[in-house]
């Protein structure tokens, strides 16, 4: 959380250190590596995923030190030589790092983030990025699955209690409004990160009083301007929504107020809801709106809308937060090039699963738009001394399916990374949580409606440059021989 004691430094595997102490100790310690984050698999077989973390990634970097405690932490495990702990204790983060800006549309196997610098820093980063990145991309892509199943209507994050820790649900709120969630439960995180507030009442306030319509009235009295009230404690139709009506009558209209709305948590929403509108409307509060929890996702609201619940706001718990459906984002770190004696390397990871080799080199990631619809083409990942001239056609092609080809005009290429440290320095300011959501819904508004699609999506090309294509393949060949 922000303006936390705890120091993050250590919270990296084993391996990186002692990876990172056979560096120091070998000819090998001033050599230069890049690495590239990127993930395999789009959460839900989903068409696209959705980019955030990096504002906390960003701290991290700010702030990594080894406290005296670690040091000795450290020494006690008698794995590292007496110079590389006092590395440690001096350490200085000064890597250059690239990464695709948070709210951006991402795909499978582009780099999002890269990482210069020497192999013992570069190393050590690896938990932490993945962390940061891994957890809040998820959240963000699921939120932006419900929110888009809401067609408009405004969605909630409700998921505090539920969340795997504290850390989960302060940053998970986060990024449930990067990917268009209109607010959060959660108090800390709305305050930390500016964004909207958002609750009503537990059963328990209900079940506190004699009876519901003194726990209605006592709560319309002291909340007369955002009164909404939670109407299934006992039940929503012979009790709850009566009650509600008689209080809105006799609490709120004298004072010329209106009800902001009614909850219901449990039964057949739809069905509930259907009910509750016609009773509403009936008593002269047809401006009163119906919000709707009880462990919601994508699937059910789209249910709800399909069969014409009359559902105004959903909250939506336990099944964004967690991301249920997915547990794991699938975000990786891997070594994509060396530099020695001023000469790059590329190198290139080789797995029985296709799905694992990695690309080499030093990359950047493009996107291309249409000029007249404003819509993505398609992504472009190019070797870092090529460029992509959009005055000119261009030829993209299928990085599997090589005889795919496509020649494309009238077009906007731009790079999808920007530079977030340099040296170690900090040269990015991260834009606000509202501003990431709002760029969020440009991205998205950017792709094609089948890219969007929850059943069989298609497939968006990120596709190879053709220097990047012979250099794999090159690689390939070449280590396949030894």
């Amino acid at each position: 959380m922000k303006n936390k004691s705890l120091n993050l430094t250590m919270l990296m595997d084993l391996y990186e250190l002692t990876m990172a102490n056979g560096i120091f100790t070998s000819d090998m310690r001033d050599t230069v590596t890049y690495f590239d984050m990127f993930f395999r698999r789009v959460p839900d077989k989903g068409g696209y995923a959705i980019m955030a973390g990096l504002e906390q990634l960003i701290e991290y970097m700010n702030d990594l030190h080894f406290d005296d405690d670690d040091i000795e932490y450290l020494k006690s495990l008698n794995l590292f030589c007496d110079e590389f702990i006092d590395y440690l204790r001096g350490f200085k983060f000064d890597c250059d790092v690239w990464a695709v800006p948070e709210g951006t549309v991402i795909f499978p196997h582009e780099p999002i983030v890269t990482v210069r610098g020497s192999a013992m820093q570069a190393l050590m980063l690896e938990t932490m990025l993945l962390v940061a990145i891994n957890h809040q991309s998820l959240i963000a892509t699921k939120a932006n699955r419900i929110v888009r199943a809401a067609q408009g209507r405004p969605v909630m994050e409700f998921g505090a209690r539920r969340a795997h820790g504290s850390g989960a649900s302060y940053y998970g709120a986060r990024a449930a409004v990067i990917g268009g969630a209109t607010g959060t439960s959660c108090i800390l995180s709305a305050k930390d990160f500016g964004v909207k507030a958002s609750g009503t009442m537990a059963h328990s306030w209900v079940q506190l009083f004699a009876d519901e319509y003194t726990a209605f009235k006592t709560y319309a009295e002291k909340y007369p301007d955002s009164c909404l009230l939670l109407v299934d404690t006992y039940n929503v139709l012979k009790s709850g929504i009566p009650n509600a009506i008689k209080v809105f009558d006799e609490v709120l209209k004298p004072l010329g107020k209106r009800p902001l709305g009614i909850r219901i948590d449990s039964g057949d929403i739809t069905y509930l809801s259907k009910k509750a509108r016609k009773m509403l409307d009936d008593a002269g509060y047809p401006d009163c709106k119906i919000c709707v929890s009880n462990s919601l996702d994508e699937h059910l609201i789209r249910g709800m809308i399909a069969q014409g619940a009359k559902v105004d706001t959903y909250g939506v718990g336990e099944r964004l937060i967690t991301a249920s459906s997915e547990a794991v984002f699938g975000g990786v770190y891997k070594l994509s090039a060396v530099e020695k004696n001023g000469k790059v390397i590329p190198k290139i990871k080789i797995s029985e699963n296709t799905a694992k080799i990695t690309l080499p080199g030093i990359k950047i990631p493009w996107r291309l738009y249409d000029k007249e619809t404003g819509k993505a083409i398609a992504d472009v990942i190019t070797l870092n001394h090529e460029k992509i001239d959009d005055s000119e056609p261009y030829e993209i092609f299928d990085p599997v399916h090589t005889w795919k080809r496509k020649v494309v005009t009238n077009f906007v290429a731009k790079k999808l990374q920007v530079k977030v440290f340099e040296k170690g320095k900090q040269v990015y300011e991260s834009p606000s949580v509202s501003e990431i959501a709002a760029y969020c819904k440009e991205q998205v508004d950017s792709m094609w409606e089948e890219v969007k699609r929850f059943e069989n999506p298609h497939d968006y090309y990120v596709d190879l440059s053709e220097d990047l294509w012979n250099l794999r393949n090159d690689l390939l060949r070449t280590l396949n021989k030894n």
